[in-house]
């Protein structure tokens, strides 16, 4: 009996010593460890150089194919007003309020976020855009407002290299019943 007990203590006393993985702490306390919250880049896109000197991209917006051209000097996204009818933005609705500098010059644009917006494998959701009055320009703008969420970019000779990461995985949906 004596020995039973010794060894009961023991087994105790390696489990709450032992070390644990920081997705069973995070299950085992019901939140998320500072591991967790930091998640690895694990998507890298590469996007060449056009003959034209820029980077352009074929981006998804909520699931539509929309070209754009990758501007570091932009503050946000930016969308024709004919790409924002494509891809369903309830052009009736918005405000052209925000004041903006493009190459024909100056103009008002109107501020929105869009539900989903992808370049390849790298996927952000609720990005902020303007969308340009009809004929104000030609081609839609990749900006700060997607790349700044990004772990990184860099140009590499003709290429430019976007690393995104991984979709956060909600630990409580791991739990067995």
């Amino acid at each position: 009996m004596k020995r039973l007990l010794i060894l009961l203590s023991l087994l105790a006393v390696v489990a709450v010593v032992a070390p644990k993985s920081p997705k069973r702490l995070a299950f085992a306390n019901g939140t998320v460890s500072d591991v967790s919250r930091h998640p690895e880049p694990v998507h890298t896109v590469q996007i060449r150089r056009g003959s034209n000197g820029d980077f352009a991209v074929q981006a998804k917006i909520n699931g539509i194919a929309a070209p754009m051209v990758i501007d570091t000097g932009a503050t946000s996204v930016v969308l024709t007003y004919e790409t924002a009818k494509a891809v369903g933005v309830p052009l009736e609705l918005l405000e052209y309020n925000v004041d903006v500098q493009t190459a024909g010059g100056q103009t008002k644009a109107a501020r929105l976020w869009l539900d989903r917006m992808a370049i390849g494998k790298l996927v952000e959701r609720s990005v902020q855009a303007l969308v340009v009055p009809r004929g104000q320009m030609k081609t839609n703008l990749l900006g700060m407002s997607f790349l700044d969420r990004l772990d990184g970019f860099e140009v590499r000779a003709d290429h430019l290299v976007m690393r995104g990461f991984q979709e956060p995985v909600d630990l409580r949906s791991d739990r067995r019943s």
